[in-house]
Protein backbone atom coordinates (compact mmCIF):
# COMPACT_ATOMS: atom_id res chain seq x y z
CA UNK A 1 0.00 0.00 0.00
CA UNK A 2 1.18 3.53 -0.67
CA UNK A 3 1.50 6.10 2.08
CA UNK A 4 -1.94 7.44 3.05
CA UNK A 5 -0.90 10.38 5.18
CA UNK A 6 -3.05 13.47 4.66
CA UNK A 7 -5.84 11.23 3.36
CA UNK A 8 -9.29 10.66 4.87
CA UNK A 9 -11.07 7.37 4.29
CA UNK A 10 -14.55 6.24 5.35
CA UNK A 11 -15.16 2.52 5.90
CA UNK A 12 -18.58 1.02 6.61
CA UNK A 13 -18.69 -1.96 8.92
CA UNK A 14 -15.31 -0.89 10.25
CA UNK A 15 -15.58 -2.60 13.63
CA UNK A 16 -15.26 -6.22 12.48
CA UNK A 17 -14.14 -8.57 9.74
CA UNK A 18 -12.90 -7.07 6.50
CA UNK A 19 -13.78 -3.56 7.62
CA UNK A 20 -11.69 -3.91 10.77
CA UNK A 21 -8.69 -5.22 8.82
CA UNK A 22 -8.98 -2.47 6.22
CA UNK A 23 -9.28 0.19 8.92
CA UNK A 24 -6.14 -1.06 10.63
CA UNK A 25 -4.24 -1.16 7.32
CA UNK A 26 -5.30 2.39 6.41
CA UNK A 27 -4.31 3.58 9.89
CA UNK A 28 -0.88 1.96 9.61
CA UNK A 29 -0.34 3.93 6.41
CA UNK A 30 -1.24 7.19 8.09
CA UNK A 31 -4.83 7.77 6.95
CA UNK A 32 -7.55 9.33 9.04
CA UNK A 33 -10.27 6.68 9.08
CA UNK A 34 -13.92 7.48 9.69
CA UNK A 35 -15.30 4.25 11.11
CA UNK A 36 -18.96 3.96 10.10
CA UNK A 37 -20.46 1.46 12.53
CA UNK A 38 -23.96 0.38 13.42
CA UNK A 39 -22.87 0.06 17.06
CA UNK A 40 -20.74 2.92 18.38
CA UNK A 41 -19.73 0.83 21.39
CA UNK A 42 -18.39 -1.98 19.21
CA UNK A 43 -16.75 0.62 17.01
CA UNK A 44 -14.94 2.14 19.97
CA UNK A 45 -13.82 -1.29 21.16
CA UNK A 46 -12.42 -1.95 17.66
CA UNK A 47 -10.71 1.45 17.60
CA UNK A 48 -9.13 0.72 20.98
CA UNK A 49 -7.85 -2.63 19.70
CA UNK A 50 -6.35 -1.03 16.61
CA UNK A 51 -4.84 1.69 18.75
CA UNK A 52 -2.90 -0.89 20.77
CA UNK A 53 -1.08 -2.06 17.62
CA UNK A 54 -1.06 1.30 15.83
CA UNK A 55 -0.50 3.84 18.64
CA UNK A 56 -0.74 6.87 16.36
CA UNK A 57 -3.90 5.69 14.59
CA UNK A 58 -6.26 8.53 13.73
CA UNK A 59 -9.69 6.92 14.05
CA UNK A 60 -13.09 8.60 14.20
CA UNK A 61 -15.91 6.27 15.25
CA UNK A 62 -19.37 7.33 14.13
CA UNK A 63 -22.80 5.74 14.08
CA UNK A 64 -24.12 4.68 10.69
CA UNK A 65 -26.88 2.09 10.51
CA UNK A 66 -27.26 1.10 6.86
CA UNK A 67 -30.63 -0.45 7.68
CA UNK A 68 -32.01 3.01 8.47
CA UNK A 69 -31.82 5.73 5.81
CA UNK A 70 -32.22 8.48 8.41
CA UNK A 71 -29.09 7.21 10.17
CA UNK A 72 -27.23 7.11 6.85
CA UNK A 73 -28.24 10.69 6.07
CA UNK A 74 -27.28 11.91 9.55
CA UNK A 75 -23.87 10.24 9.33
CA UNK A 76 -23.16 11.77 5.93
CA UNK A 77 -24.27 15.23 7.06
CA UNK A 78 -21.89 15.13 10.03
CA UNK A 79 -19.01 13.96 7.83
CA UNK A 80 -19.62 16.81 5.39
CA UNK A 81 -19.72 19.28 8.29
CA UNK A 82 -16.52 18.03 9.93
CA UNK A 83 -14.31 17.16 6.95
CA UNK A 84 -13.35 19.24 3.97
CA UNK A 85 -11.95 16.27 2.05
CA UNK A 86 -12.78 12.58 1.59
CA UNK A 87 -10.34 10.55 -0.48
CA UNK A 88 -11.98 7.14 -0.38
CA UNK A 89 -15.34 5.65 0.58
CA UNK A 90 -15.29 1.91 1.17
CA UNK A 91 -18.82 0.50 0.94
CA UNK A 92 -17.93 -2.65 2.83
CA UNK A 93 -20.57 -3.51 5.45
CA UNK A 94 -23.08 -6.23 4.71
CA UNK A 95 -25.26 -9.06 5.89
CA UNK A 96 -25.38 -12.53 4.37
CA UNK A 97 -27.94 -15.32 4.14
CA UNK A 98 -30.18 -14.31 7.02
CA UNK A 99 -33.86 -15.13 7.51
CA UNK A 100 -36.17 -12.58 5.94
CA UNK A 101 -36.26 -9.30 7.83
CA UNK A 102 -37.07 -5.72 6.86
CA UNK A 103 -35.12 -2.53 7.43
CA UNK A 104 -36.51 0.56 9.12
CA UNK A 105 -37.61 1.73 5.67
CA UNK A 106 -39.38 -1.50 4.72
CA UNK A 107 -36.68 -2.98 2.47
CA UNK A 108 -35.73 -6.65 2.54
CA UNK A 109 -32.72 -6.47 4.84
CA UNK A 110 -30.01 -7.96 2.63
CA UNK A 111 -30.88 -5.70 -0.30
CA UNK A 112 -31.57 -2.81 2.06
CA UNK A 113 -28.22 -2.95 3.87
CA UNK A 114 -25.94 -4.24 1.13
CA UNK A 115 -27.27 -2.07 -1.70
CA UNK A 116 -29.81 0.62 -0.78
CA UNK A 117 -27.92 1.80 2.30
CA UNK A 118 -24.69 2.17 0.36
CA UNK A 119 -26.46 3.74 -2.63
CA UNK A 120 -27.84 6.41 -0.31
CA UNK A 121 -24.56 6.89 1.55
CA UNK A 122 -22.60 7.32 -1.67
CA UNK A 123 -25.15 9.80 -2.98
CA UNK A 124 -24.93 11.89 0.19
CA UNK A 125 -21.10 11.97 0.11
CA UNK A 126 -20.48 12.17 -3.63
CA UNK A 127 -20.17 15.95 -3.74
CA UNK A 128 -17.47 15.84 -1.04
CA UNK A 129 -15.58 13.09 -2.88
CA UNK A 130 -15.74 14.96 -6.19
CA UNK A 131 -14.67 18.25 -4.60
CA UNK A 132 -11.61 16.70 -2.91
CA UNK A 133 -8.29 17.51 -4.57
CA UNK A 134 -6.55 14.66 -6.35
CA UNK A 135 -7.95 11.27 -7.22
CA UNK A 136 -10.71 9.86 -5.02
CA UNK A 137 -12.32 6.44 -5.09
CA UNK A 138 -15.59 4.79 -4.21
CA UNK A 139 -15.05 1.08 -3.54
CA UNK A 140 -18.07 -1.21 -3.37
CA UNK A 141 -17.68 -4.67 -1.88
CA UNK A 142 -19.44 -7.43 -3.80
CA UNK A 143 -19.05 -11.22 -3.70
CA UNK A 144 -18.62 -14.21 -5.96
CA UNK A 145 -22.23 -14.93 -4.97
CA UNK A 146 -23.28 -12.27 -7.52
CA UNK A 147 -22.89 -14.97 -10.18
CA UNK A 148 -25.97 -16.74 -8.82
CA UNK A 149 -27.89 -13.51 -8.33
CA UNK A 150 -30.74 -11.96 -10.26
CA UNK A 151 -32.49 -8.67 -9.60
CA UNK A 152 -36.20 -9.48 -9.47
CA UNK A 153 -37.79 -6.11 -10.20
CA UNK A 154 -41.27 -7.62 -9.79
CA UNK A 155 -40.49 -8.78 -6.25
CA UNK A 156 -37.40 -6.83 -5.15
CA UNK A 157 -38.09 -7.36 -1.46
CA UNK A 158 -38.85 -11.06 -1.87
CA UNK A 159 -42.28 -10.77 -0.32
CA UNK A 160 -43.83 -13.44 -2.53
CA UNK A 161 -41.01 -15.94 -2.16
CA UNK A 162 -37.87 -15.74 -0.04
CA UNK A 163 -34.69 -17.76 -0.25
CA UNK A 164 -31.87 -16.34 1.86
CA UNK A 165 -29.13 -17.21 -0.65
CA UNK A 166 -31.09 -15.91 -3.64
CA UNK A 167 -31.67 -12.66 -1.75
CA UNK A 168 -27.98 -12.42 -0.93
CA UNK A 169 -27.02 -13.06 -4.56
CA UNK A 170 -29.45 -10.34 -5.65
CA UNK A 171 -27.86 -7.83 -3.26
CA UNK A 172 -24.32 -8.64 -4.43
CA UNK A 173 -25.30 -8.35 -8.09
CA UNK A 174 -26.93 -5.03 -7.23
CA UNK A 175 -23.60 -3.86 -5.76
CA UNK A 176 -21.90 -4.44 -9.11
CA UNK A 177 -24.67 -2.96 -11.23
CA UNK A 178 -24.45 0.14 -9.03
CA UNK A 179 -20.65 0.39 -9.06
CA UNK A 180 -20.40 0.11 -12.84
CA UNK A 181 -23.33 2.44 -13.51
CA UNK A 182 -21.85 5.02 -11.15
CA UNK A 183 -18.60 4.91 -13.10
CA UNK A 184 -20.44 5.35 -16.39
CA UNK A 185 -22.29 8.37 -14.98
CA UNK A 186 -19.12 9.90 -13.58
CA UNK A 187 -17.50 9.56 -17.01
CA UNK A 188 -20.54 11.00 -18.79
CA UNK A 189 -20.44 14.02 -16.46
CA UNK A 190 -16.77 14.61 -17.27
CA UNK A 191 -15.67 13.72 -13.73
CA UNK A 192 -12.38 11.88 -14.10
CA UNK A 193 -10.94 12.58 -10.64
CA UNK A 194 -13.36 10.24 -8.87
CA UNK A 195 -13.46 6.53 -9.71
CA UNK A 196 -16.00 3.87 -8.85
CA UNK A 197 -14.38 0.47 -8.34
CA UNK A 198 -15.82 -2.88 -7.26
CA UNK A 199 -14.14 -5.71 -5.39
CA UNK A 200 -14.77 -9.03 -3.69
CA UNK A 201 -12.86 -10.80 -0.87
CA UNK A 202 -13.02 -14.37 -2.13
CA UNK A 203 -13.73 -16.75 0.72
CA UNK A 204 -12.57 -14.99 3.86
CA UNK A 205 -12.99 -16.10 7.46
CA UNK A 206 -15.14 -13.41 9.06
CA UNK A 207 -18.18 -13.26 11.34
CA UNK A 208 -20.34 -12.54 8.28
CA UNK A 209 -20.86 -16.27 7.69
CA UNK A 210 -21.94 -16.82 11.27
CA UNK A 211 -24.66 -14.17 11.22
CA UNK A 212 -27.24 -16.30 9.39
CA UNK A 213 -26.96 -19.36 11.67
CA UNK A 214 -26.95 -17.11 14.73
CA UNK A 215 -30.16 -15.37 13.65
CA UNK A 216 -31.73 -18.76 12.91
CA UNK A 217 -30.55 -20.09 16.27
CA UNK A 218 -28.97 -23.11 14.55
CA UNK A 219 -25.89 -24.41 16.36
CA UNK A 220 -25.44 -27.16 13.76
CA UNK A 221 -25.19 -24.65 10.90
CA UNK A 222 -22.97 -22.39 12.98
CA UNK A 223 -20.48 -25.17 13.73
CA UNK A 224 -20.58 -26.33 10.10
CA UNK A 225 -19.83 -22.80 8.91
CA UNK A 226 -16.96 -22.44 11.36
CA UNK A 227 -15.52 -25.76 10.21
CA UNK A 228 -15.75 -24.75 6.57
CA UNK A 229 -14.03 -21.46 7.35
CA UNK A 230 -11.22 -23.26 9.14
CA UNK A 231 -10.61 -25.60 6.20
CA UNK A 232 -11.25 -23.48 3.11
CA UNK A 233 -11.18 -19.78 3.97
CA UNK A 234 -8.31 -17.34 3.89
CA UNK A 235 -7.90 -14.94 6.79
CA UNK A 236 -9.93 -11.74 7.07
CA UNK A 237 -6.64 -9.85 6.74
CA UNK A 238 -6.06 -11.47 3.33
CA UNK A 239 -9.72 -11.01 2.42
CA UNK A 240 -9.37 -7.26 2.90
CA UNK A 241 -6.57 -6.98 0.34
CA UNK A 242 -8.82 -6.55 -2.74
CA UNK A 243 -10.63 -3.64 -1.06
CA UNK A 244 -7.33 -2.03 -0.07
CA UNK A 245 -5.95 -2.56 -3.57
CA UNK A 246 -9.08 -1.08 -5.15
CA UNK A 247 -8.87 1.94 -2.84
CA UNK A 248 -5.16 2.72 -3.08
CA UNK A 249 -3.19 0.91 -5.80
CA UNK A 250 -1.77 2.68 -8.81
CA UNK A 251 -3.23 1.73 -12.17
CA UNK A 252 -6.74 0.93 -10.96
CA UNK A 253 -9.33 2.18 -13.44
CA UNK A 254 -12.90 3.20 -12.81
CA UNK A 255 -15.17 0.22 -13.42
CA UNK A 256 -12.51 -2.34 -12.43
CA UNK A 257 -13.42 -5.42 -10.41
CA UNK A 258 -10.70 -6.58 -8.02
CA UNK A 259 -10.57 -9.99 -6.36
CA UNK A 260 -8.18 -12.71 -5.15
CA UNK A 261 -6.22 -14.28 -8.00
CA UNK A 262 -5.63 -17.68 -6.44
CA UNK A 263 -7.60 -20.94 -6.37
CA UNK A 264 -11.08 -20.40 -7.89
CA UNK A 265 -10.68 -16.69 -7.08
CA UNK A 266 -11.40 -17.58 -3.45
CA UNK A 267 -7.99 -16.79 -2.02
CA UNK A 268 -4.69 -15.18 -2.90
CA UNK A 269 -3.40 -11.75 -3.77
CA UNK A 270 -5.60 -9.18 -5.55
CA UNK A 271 -5.87 -8.79 -9.29
CA UNK A 272 -8.29 -7.14 -11.70
CA UNK A 273 -10.91 -9.65 -12.84
CA UNK A 274 -14.20 -9.75 -14.73
CA UNK A 275 -17.55 -10.26 -13.06
CA UNK A 276 -20.40 -12.08 -14.79
CA UNK A 277 -22.06 -10.79 -17.95
CA UNK A 278 -25.27 -9.77 -16.16
CA UNK A 279 -23.38 -7.31 -13.97
CA UNK A 280 -22.44 -5.30 -17.08
CA UNK A 281 -26.04 -5.11 -18.37
CA UNK A 282 -26.57 -1.36 -18.81
CA UNK A 283 -30.35 -1.52 -19.12
CA UNK A 284 -30.64 -3.48 -15.91
CA UNK A 285 -28.24 -1.11 -14.17
CA UNK A 286 -30.18 1.97 -15.25
CA UNK A 287 -33.43 0.42 -14.09
CA UNK A 288 -31.94 -0.44 -10.71
CA UNK A 289 -30.55 3.09 -10.43
CA UNK A 290 -33.98 4.61 -11.05
CA UNK A 291 -35.62 2.27 -8.55
CA UNK A 292 -32.92 3.03 -6.00
CA UNK A 293 -33.44 6.77 -6.33
CA UNK A 294 -37.20 6.35 -6.01
CA UNK A 295 -37.03 4.11 -2.94
CA UNK A 296 -34.27 5.94 -1.06
CA UNK A 297 -35.19 9.49 -2.10
CA UNK A 298 -31.49 10.13 -2.81
CA UNK A 299 -30.62 11.54 -6.21
CA UNK A 300 -27.24 12.23 -7.78
CA UNK A 301 -28.49 14.76 -10.33
CA UNK A 302 -26.70 17.85 -9.03
CA UNK A 303 -23.26 16.26 -8.70
CA UNK A 304 -23.55 14.23 -11.90
CA UNK A 305 -24.87 17.03 -14.06
CA UNK A 306 -23.23 16.64 -17.45
CA UNK A 307 -20.26 18.96 -17.71
CA UNK A 308 -20.80 21.77 -20.24
CA UNK A 309 -19.01 21.60 -23.55
CA UNK A 310 -15.96 23.93 -23.34
CA UNK A 311 -16.62 24.98 -26.93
Amino acid sequence: MPDCSERTVAVTGANSGLGFEATEAFARKGATVVMACRSVDRGRDAADEIGRSVPDADLDVRECDLADLSSVAAFAERVREDYDALHALCNNAGVMAIPRRETADGFETQLGVNHFGHFALTGHLLDLLVATDGETRIVTQSSGAHEAGDVDFEDLHREASYDKWEAYGQSKLANLLFAYELQRRLAAAGIDGTKSVACHPGYADTNLQARGPEVEGSRVKLYAMKAANAVFAQSAQRGALPMLYAATADGVDGGDYVGPGGFLNMRGYPEVQRSNDTSYDRDRARRLWDVSEDLTGVTYDETLAVAPDPA
